[in-house]
């Protein structure tokens, strides 16, 4: 099974020493054991901003690493409607990206989420399997 890796779990490799790098390594190392690990444009974006050039950000993720997905076009509907539910619900974010369009792309591969923000993301994706610190300690 391939997983879908979160920006914070990325960020989490890069600031050692941190309360969360040891976490964040062993779980990505889990998941390549287990597949594919996959990041899409949003993530990478994401990730753009800690880094002064294009090469830095080639280099930590680089391909031979992380497979590189597009954006489903599916995703977009299915985080649409996750995003109405979450603004019925008092949520005050303005747009579904890029959380629940990552969220969505999970889903709609079949791909396991590996990030630290489970408790959202159960609420809107229930049936997306994630790998977190509440669901592997």
């Amino acid at each position: 099974m391939a997983t879908l890796v979160d920006t914070n779990i990325l960020l989490d490799l890069l600031d050692v020493g941190s309360e969360w790098e040891q976490w964040s390594r062993t779980r990505l190392f889990e998941a390549r054991s287990r597949g594919a690990v996959v990041v899409n444009p949003i993530i990478y974006a994401e990730m753009a901003a800690g880094f002064d050039t294009e090469p830095q950000l080639e280099s930590a993720l680089a391909p031979s690493r992380f497979l590189r997905e597009d954006l489903p076009f599916a995703a977009a509907y299915v985080a649409g409607r996750a995003f109405v539910q979450y603004r019925r619900s008092g949520g005050e974010k303005r747009s579904p990206l890029p959380d629940f369009y990552i969220c969505a792309h999970a889903l709609v591969m079949r791909h396991a989420l590996l990030t630290r923000d489970r408790a959202r993301y159960a609420t809107y994706f229930p049936a997306l399997e994630i790998i977190s610190p509440e669901t592997h300690p």
